[in-house]
């Protein structure tokens, strides 16, 4: 199987700052978080969660994309995605 977002829920870890999704290959849940710094362009301590989802939605086309390629190397059930991972 390949790895599918069927789900679009997302949500903000303020703890990890990052943005909590999954994915699922078959049955099987794979977890991902992408961190804030990877969403937006610069570092300014005045965004909010609803910033950082926005970005999120905005990028989500890339963000899967990434996530497919990282899980295709590796197949494990969570990974954290970076910046360097959208390029």
């Amino acid at each position: 199987m390949t790895l599918q977002f069927p789900n679009s829920s997302r949500s903000f870890d303020e703890g990890k700052r990052s943005v909590r999704f999954q994915g699922y290959d078959g049955m099987f849940e794979v977890r991902f978080l992408i961190e804030a710094a990877a969403l937006m362009k610069q570092a300014d301590q005045s965004f909010v969660e609803a910033d950082y989802l926005n970005a999120f939605d905005r990028l989500r086309s890339a963000i899967q994309d990434a996530a497919i390629k990282v899980y295709k190397r590796n197949r494990r059930s969570a990974y954290t995605l970076t910046a360097a991972d959208l390029k």
